[in-house]
């Protein structure tokens, strides 16, 4: 990455580095990343993150209203949007949406689940542990005659768009009545609570219980979790080589798109709900010092990040992805039509 932050500095003004204190706010799956990121930034810089983990929804719309330095989502904002609102997105890392489960008997991993059997725990048509269609795909484990009792957000969540977005990839009916978004109409059987904490907490309390939450979540709460069949009739683990999967047969590695979904990707080894991390900063900033310090920040992250990255088992942007993004940053302008001036941290 350091030869395109070369780039990106050649594209900016540049200046001293000065003390400026950022907000954020947002996904509940980048909390665990960018907290760990903030950390280290504050012992390098002396600037801090204040990041709110309120759900993308409210992330998306505190950057709309101006009311937050940058909105953080799991999910691309919409062409429509980032030109109506002026904004500018950029992905940060990389990771996978996870099927989790209070099952007894059943250890970490166990648990073998195709989409339509989670689709239909979730519409309501698969009601208990035992059912013969679970039971088909894991002959070995002894399943309880226990009822299902299905998760979900009930806030506006990244994590929710992306589950949704691969169910109505792979099982048409769930496309037609429930659809994909950061909301869901979700089932009456289903049981619905604010935020990833909140619903890690309520699952780890309910036996019978399925949820889902981002794999960070999953790895610091020692959450059980099932395994699940791709596209290619294989079943893998989530983890950072199956996440990595999914990336290398999607056109982020091979042409720098990152607004198209990694769900249901290809590949005997790919994790089927993978996923993105999403920043959101103003195209044309009225606060010019506060915008370049948040930039700041996230071509730091780029710099000197990875390793925290990769130690909660995110994945880095490629570098073709990072170009684009340092790319696009420096179309950000102040009122006036003027590029930022972006303080130099060197190493």
């Amino acid at each position: 990455m350091l030869k395109y932050v070369a780039l990106f500095f050649c594209a900016f003004g540049f200046s001293a580095a000065q003390a400026i204190d950022i907000s954020g706010a947002g996904s509940t799956a980048a909390a665990p990343l960018y907290l760990k990121w903030q950390q280290a930034y504050i012992k390098k810089t002396g600037n801090k993150l204040a990041y709110e983990a309120i759900g993308s929804s409210g992330g998306i719309k505190k950057i709309k209203e101006s009311s937050t330095d940058f909105g953080a989502s799991d999910a691309p904002m919409s062409a429509a949007d980032l030109k109506k609102f002026n904004l500018l997105d950029f992905p940060t890392v990389i990771s996978g949406v996870v099927p989790i489960i209070n099952l007894p008997g059943v250890k970490e991993g166990e648990l073998r689940l195709t989409a339509d059997l989670v689709v239909g725990m979730y519409s309501g048509k698969i009601e208990k542990w035992n059912d013969p269609a679970i039971a088909r795909e894991n002959p070995k484990l002894a399943l309880p005659n226990l009822r299902i009792v299905p998760l979900a957000r009930a806030d506006g969540s990244g994590t929710t768009f992306t589950l949704t977005d691969y169910f109505s990839r792979v099982n048409p009916e769930w496309k037609q009545q429930y659809g994909s978004n950061f909301t869901i109409a979700w089932h009456a059987d289903v049981k619905t609570i604010k935020g990833s904490t909140d619903l890690v907490a309520l699952l780890k309390k309910t036996p019978g219980a399925i949820g889902y939450a981002e794999y960070a979540y999953v790895i610091e709460n020692n959450l059980n979790y099932a395994q699940l069949k791709n596209r290619e009739g294989q079943y893998v683990q989530p983890n950072a080589m199956s996440f990595k999967s999914a990336l290398a047969n999607s056109g982020w590695r091979n042409t720098g798109n990152f607004e198209e979904m990694l769900t249901d990707k290809p590949g005997s080894g790919s994790w089927p709900i993978t996923g993105a991390t999403y920043v959101y900063v103003p195209r044309v900033t009225s606060q010019p010092e506060r915008t370049a310090a948040v930039i700041q920040f996230f071509t730091w992250a780029f710099m000197e990040g990875d390793e925290i990255a990769n130690s909660l088992d995110y994945i880095r942007l490629p570098d073709n992805v990072q170009a684009r993004v340092v790319h696009e940053i420096s179309s950000v302008v102040d009122t006036k039509g003027n590029r930022l001036s972006i303080p130099i941290l060197f190493k």
